[in-house]
């Protein structure tokens, strides 16, 4: 099936990463993946949420938001109370990034990343999480810098792409107009020593078997290394690696 865009199947979008988008957050990067941005920023607060008080490991979290403009439809800026997918999302920012470094090492203080959609075509939770890691990276450069760490704390790199199935097909990384389309939805996180962190399937539209699956989970796996590999670029140039 020819995709909008010209790609193949499992062909990714063009992604660039760029830093220091953001003056005062100690790591901020604009993510341009396709038609998608996303500014991901992390921000420090050195102490811990009142239900982690007297222990001696940091916390990560997330919040995560559309601006009205980014989509086709102005979006409703959310005030009193997040929407559920909105939560979701946030959680699973959230729960990607305490799964790539060990709370332990970054002492009693809270990360909290904040990813706010410019532009949105699909996979903006993706972009998000890969986005964010960056973000990270550049934040724990900036706490030696400052002398607030010792020393770098290791991480695993953390990626994250969307795949599905549309018209029997099993494409990777969905725009928009792919996804809304699609009959299976699915989301895949993973680290570079190949291990998964976060999988995230759902049909749409019937149902799909296990050998779908594991075709989505290949692509899926093939595609992260291939960000993986931009990550890796981007932070030699940035020289973090």
């Amino acid at each position: 099936m020819p995709r909008i865009d010209g790609r193949s199947a499992n062909d990714l979008r063009p992604i660039r990463f760029i830093p220091g988008v953001q003056r005062d957050p100690l790591g901020s990067v604009l993510v341009e993946w396709g038609d998608t941005k996303v500014i991901c920023s992390a921000s420090v607060d050195e102490k811990l949420p009142p239900w982690m008080q007297g222990q001696n490991r940091g916390w990560i979290t997330a919040e995560y938001s559309m601006l009205p403009g980014s989509s086709d439809r102005r979006i409703q800026r959310e005030r009193a109370r997040n929407s559920g997918r909105t939560q979701e999302i946030q959680r699973l920012i959230g729960r990607s990034l305490r799964a790539c470094i060990q709370l332990e090492n970054l002492g009693p203080r809270t990360i909290i990343f904040d990813c706010d959609v410019l532009q949105a075509d699909g996979g903006t939770r993706v972009a998000s999480i890969t986005g964010s890691y960056l973000a990270l990276r550049l934040a724990l450069a900036k706490l030696v810098e400052l002398n607030r760490l010792k020393t770098l704390p290791p991480t695993n790199m953390l990626a994250a792409i969307s795949v599905g199935k549309l018209s029997g097909e099993c494409l990777c990384d969905l725009n928009y107009h792919e996804d809304a389309r699609a009959e299976v939805d699915a989301n895949v996180v993973m680290n570079d020593r190949g291990e998964f962190i976060e999988m995230q399937a759902t049909a749409e539209d019937g149902a799909f078997r296990l050998e779908e699956w594991n075709q989505l989970l290949e692509s899926a796996q093939a595609a992260c290394r291939q960000i993986f590999q931009i990550q890796k670029k981007t932070l030699e140039d940035w020289k973090l690696e």
